[in-house]
């Protein structure tokens, strides 16, 4: 992992197997997204490729994960074919994006999909079991952490991913509309974000004329696919991320931010630990007052 220190940016992983350290400093960050802003998204990936140890790919398998998939199995260089992906089944997907990841496992046999899931649950009913029916709308925040932040935070510790490239981009609007080339998120991750200067249109082009497997969801007017529950066709004029929790003021899932997600969790936690003890305190003195 990444971790920030008062001089700049620099790896924090200290195992003996890990991968070597880089280091940025925040000038030399501000540098390098000055030049890779200026290259197309294939030069950005030799230079991810080249330059950033234990480096994976995360996605939803939208359609910018999938030219970024695409522009990878086309680079010449031995290690653009190791950069495997990193999958999160939140256990509420569609059913054609749980059908595109088999077609993209037979387009790219080469490449292996990581998928994580919530911890030591494996199916929806098993997750419903442990923390009741429709989470998402009781709790959002822990659903978030529970489907996302945890698995990938667990992802990238078991992976030793250090940077990851994502498919997100500028046009999509919302917090994405000032996206950085290469960024450090809170938790100390790198994220690269080959195609953030790209439009919907030269995205979808991309994917029409290399014939590349989407999800058929896409062309039923979903431009942006996330779960079943959250996620909807969107009219023509509204952004392309609009059709995600629509009618919320939300615009992301917290896996992009994921510390103070991570943060406002555990300190929540924490208060309901507090509250239990305290009141198991107080059914105490009371059970030995009226016993006295």
């Amino acid at each position: 992992m990444f971790s920030f220190k008062d001089e700049g940016y620099a790896s924090g992983n200290s195992s003996e197997t890990s991968s070597p350290e880089v280091f940025f400093t925040k000038p030399h960050l501000k540098f390098l997204n000055r030049q890779l802003q200026i290259l197309e998204p294939q030069e950005i990936l030799k230079w991810s490729i080249t330059t950033l140890p234990g480096l994976y790919q995360t996605t939803a398998f939208g359609l910018t994960g999938l030219v970024i998939s695409d522009m990878l199995s086309k680079i010449k260089m031995q290690r653009s074919q190791q950069v495997n992906l990193i999958f999160l089944d939140t256990l509420y997907h569609f059913q054609e994006t749980l059908d595109l990841v088999e077609k993209v496992r037979e387009r790219y046999p080469f490449k292996n999909i990581n998928i994580f899931k919530p911890a030591d649950v494996s199916t929806t009913a098993e997750f419903e079991k442990k923390y009741g029916e429709r989470l998402w709308d009781k709790d959002e925040n822990q659903y978030d952490f529970i489907v996302k932040v945890e698995p990938s935070q667990r992802a990238y510790r078991e992976l030793n991913a250090n940077a990851v490239l994502t498919g997100r981009r500028r046009s999509q609007g919302a917090k994405r509309g000032d996206l950085d080339i290469i960024e450090i998120d809170d938790a100390g991750l790198i994220k690269v974000n080959p195609l953030a200067n790209w439009s919907f249109d030269q995205v979808r082009d991309y994917v029409r004329s290399n014939n590349i497997p989407y999800n058929t969801l896409l062309d039923r007017g979903y431009k942006s696919v996330g779960d079943w529950h959250s996620t909807q066709p969107i009219t023509e004029g509204e952004e392309e991320r609009s059709g995600r929790w629509k009618g919320q003021a939300k615009t992301e899932c917290g896996i992009h931010n994921p510390k103070s997600k991570y943060a406002q969790y555990l300190r929540k936690m924490e208060l309901q630990d507090q509250e239990e003890l305290r009141q198991a305190a107080l059914l105490k003195m009371n059970i030995v007052e009226s016993e006295a």
